[in-house]
């Protein structure tokens, strides 16, 4: 393989992985704490983020039409690979009330925030605002199809999760959601905003990817890898393995090629959200389960990533 592939796949993953491991130093010599990423946490999601998504979208005139197949394949790749783990969670996952957080695991991947820092290293600005396109509807699935796994598999226990107007609730007050929402018409009819507007929300959206990702790695219970159990892992293998190479195969097959390809795969190779750990402690659900999954499919990754980075640079794909 190629210098060109190796120098490619190394200056996608590297930045963020040294960015996670400084948050866990940070963490590790307290100049941050729990109250810290808690607070930067509510910043990045509700604020920083929605801009980074809305801005992408919005100073990207009349593309939205031109992106219709890769929303379209988000949508309907998320829900098939939903479908296949629900399928086999039954034969994997003995019992029934870990099967919704090994679903839960295995597809719901951290696009919005790992995804979108690992297309903009990879592809700049080109890569952000294909990435905010594919994430459109895929964002709202995440959220709703978790809520249907968890509920379906604890509804044993108690308090049998969140009904169905706390869920639309959830959606429709989603900061993500809305920062991609109000960008589609700026996209769709060509709205020009004033360029000290545009500026500012770039110094915003700057913090985002940084800040998300300290917290991420101040956020990182390494220790609890050790006590993953066998569900833990076969989850991890879905998440990182499984799930990247099917949607990647059928984009290709689909006909995607060149950013749009690379973005696909980058975006679903990401461990899983931070979010499902919140959804499944919040749901009664075993919580040190979701942990772990997050845990391992986070250091997983990154090795997965580069090695997917550099096998279809050097063979042309993107």
């Amino acid at each position: 393989m190629s210098w060109e592939a190796w120098n490619f796949a190394f200056n996608v993953t590297v930045p963020n992985l040294l960015m996670l491991l400084m948050g866990i130093f940070l963490r590790r010599f307290r100049l941050i704490d729990d109250n810290f990423c808690d607070s930067a946490s509510r910043l990045v999601f509700n604020l920083a983020l929605p801009c980074t998504l809305f801005f992408s979208i919005a100073t990207n005139h009349g593309d939205l039409q031109q992106h219709i197949p890769i929303i379209i394949y988000g949508a309907v790749g998320t829900i098939v690979t939903y479908l296949m783990l629900e399928l086999v969670a039954p034969l994997l996952v003995k019992d029934p009330r870990e099967r919704g957080i090994f679903v839960q695991g295995g597809f719901r991947g951290n696009a919005a925030i790992l995804g979108v820092a690992y297309c903009a290293m990879a592809f700049g600005s080109e890569g952000v605002a294909i990435a905010s396109f594919y994430i459109i509807v895929t964002v709202i699935l995440f959220n709703v199809l978790s809520v249907i796994t968890l509920t379906r598999s604890l509804s044993s226990g108690r308090g049998g999760g969140p009904g169905f107007l706390s869920m639309l609730r959830g959606i429709v007050t989603n900061p993500l959601i809305i920062g991609i929402l109000f960008g589609l018409p700026f996209s769709l009819f060509s709205i020009s905003m004033p360029e000290f507007v545009v500026n500012t929300g770039k110094y915003i959206s700057g913090i985002a990817l940084p800040l998300a990702l300290l917290c991420t790695g101040a956020s990182l219970d390494f220790r609890a890898m050790f006590r993953a159990s066998n569900v833990a892992v076969l989850s991890c293998i879905a998440r990182i393995i499984v799930v990247p190479g099917v949607l990647f195969l059928g984009a290709w097959l689909y006909g995607f090629r060149g950013v749009p390809l690379g973005v696909i795969f980058l975006l679903t190779a990401t461990p899983t959200a931070s979010a499902s750990y919140i959804m499944t402690r919040a749901m009664g659900g075993n919580s040190t389960l979701a942990a772990n999954i997050i845990a391992l499919t986070t250091l997983g990754s990154f090795f997965t990533t580069a090695f997917g980075l550099l096998f279809f640079r050097a063979a042309g794909l993107f």
